[in-house]
């Protein structure tokens, strides 16, 4: 049965003025989007105390991170759908719900396998908040200055997110790594309780012919096996039997997933939003933006702890800067997309980015903060604040109500995957040689050159980035010269207006 929906809050997303219901909503809103970065990140430093206590091994403990990944990325498409089929906010409160309790429940176990499912169940009911509650935004809040506004600072709290969660896992692994697992559980709670009685009910969308359940269990599983065959390679061998027949059943899959996208009358995604130009270059965005974040974070965090032997805290302490900033961002953010445009600023945020890695790349074996880490940081930190909000909401106008939960899955996957991939890909540059790791009782210097080529790739990827997005502003160029035209008057034939956007 359709739930009914409330007409308050989209009346009131349409002014000016926000009503404290409006707030309240986004709030609930970016707490859940917080959470799911912070989860991400703030498992990283705790891993050595989690190892130690509960005796597990280097290929285990990596688990830890790789379950919540794997649960995260290859769930996103189907947690999308299911958001316009069975109602965004039931969606996304049963599964901050789910959250919440694996992340008590993550916090108590005294075993490396229970805490391993955990953490692949908190990030399946990840998979779920993340674009249910990035489509009840753009289904609230009316696309334009609006939208913008409210996206700019949802994305900001995760982007936020993502970056303290580095600091607070320094503060909170020096009294236990458990509390890395249970801080989010009261968080979570506490958003639950205020989205029942915040968040506006939606209506489902009409269910006709059914679900896509081969749609479903092909795209699911190709994503699952995706990021399961990535997250093993640099373990396994990327050359290995093992891994090439799982790539070759990935592209099985999803080839057969593609061929039932395109009969199915109810698809999972439907492959024509991928027409757009502007939806294809976020898509891409996204996954060269993160995927390069993620790399660039591991490089980094090996060379501040593993190289320079700074403690957990302090390298921490090296990325609140771009934290900062950041979080700062949040209100701002809106005003300068309204005024250039998402093109523009996305095109803006990854020559920053490019900047941020090639500056790194000059890393010694003494560096000075201030001279060589800071100004990288600070580049960060203002690329990510430009980008991040730009490619949601590029990827989210234009799309109608009923598929905006679909369009958030595939966003969120790209980023997830992405995430993954290069990730992997860079584990395997660094560890190529097989010479520059301090374990091996490497040389410190050999133990930076091992970084260089990973540093040289991040950076790569960002040039990427920059390079797709770069077709974005010669396509506006080109509709804006054919509008003109076409609003010119014509003695013989009229010309269709085309509307000019990012």
């Amino acid at each position: 049965m359709t739930s009914p929906v409330s007409p308050a809050p989209l009346a009131s997303a349409s002014a000016e003025r926000w009503t404290p219901r409006l707030w309240g909503t986004l709030l609930v809103l970016c707490a859940a989007m917080f959470l799911d970065a912070l989860d991400v990140s703030m498992v990283g430093v705790a891993l050595p105390s989690i190892g130690s206590d509960l005796d597990l091994s280097t290929s285990s403990l990596q688990w830890v991170v790789s379950g919540y990944i794997l649960g995260y990325g290859g769930l996103l498409l189907l947690g999308g759908r299911a958001a316009d089929l069975l109602g965004r906010r039931e969606v996304f409160l049963i599964a901050l719900g789910v959250f919440a309790v694996t992340s008590l429940f993550g916090g108590l176990v005294d075993s490396g396998p229970l805490l391993i499912a955990s953490r692949f169940v908190k990030g399946l009911s990840a998979a779920f908040t993340a674009p249910a509650g990035l489509s009840i935004i753009t289904t609230t809040f009316a696309e334009g200055p609006v939208r913008n506004r409210a996206l700019s600072i949802y994305t900001t709290c995760a982007a936020t997110g993502f970056s303290l969660g580095l600091v607070l896992s320094g503060v909170l692994t020096e009294v236990s790594w458990r509390l890395t697992m249970l801080l989010p559980a009261p968080i979570a709670v506490i958003a639950l309780v205020a989205g029942l009685k915040l968040i506006p009910r939606s209506p489902r969308e009409e269910k006709r012919g059914g679900y896509d359940v081969p749609g479903a269990v092909t795209g699911t599983a190709s994503m699952l096996l995706l990021v399961f065959t990535v997250v093993q390679a640099p373990e396994v061998g990327w050359a290995t039997a093992r891994t090439l027949l799982s790539f070759l059943a990935v592209a099985v899959l999803l080839t057969a997933f593609v061929a039932i996208e395109l009969r199915t009358p109810n698809p999972l995604i439907r492959l024509g939003v991928l027409r757009s130009g502007a939806q294809v270059r976020a898509q891409l965005g996204a996954v060269t933006f993160f995927g390069g974040y993620v790399s660039f974070q591991f490089i980094a965090t090996q060379y501040l702890q593993s190289l320079l032997g700074w403690s957990a805290l302090e390298t921490a302490l090296a990325f609140l800067p771009a934290g900062v900033i950041v979080a700062l961002s949040a209100t701002k953010i809106a005003g300068v997309i309204d005024r250039f445009g998402t093109t523009r600023v996305i095109v803006t945020g990854f020559a920053l980015l490019v900047a941020s890695y090639a500056l790194f790349l000059r890393i010694d074996l003494t560096p000075t903060y201030v001279a060589v880490i800071l100004p990288s940081m600070v580049l960060l930190g203002i690329a990510c604040a430009l980008v991040f909000p730009s490619l949601n909401i590029q990827a989210t106008n234009g799309v109608a109500d009923h598929e905006q939960g679909m369009v958030s899955g595939l966003l969120n996957t790209s980023i997830q995957v992405g995430g993954a991939v290069i990730l992997a890909i860079t584990t395997a540059v660094i560890t190529a040689s097989g010479e520059g790791s301090p374990e091996t009782g490497a040389s410190p210097a050999a133990v930076l050159d091992s970084y260089r080529p990973g540093l040289v790739l991040v950076t790569a990827f960002a040039v990427a980035g920059l390079l797709i997005n770069l077709t974005g502003l010669r396509a506006r160029r080109r509709q804006r010269s054919i509008t003109v035209a076409s609003s010119q008057p014509r003695t013989d034939s009229p010309r269709e207006r085309v509307t000019v956007g990012d």
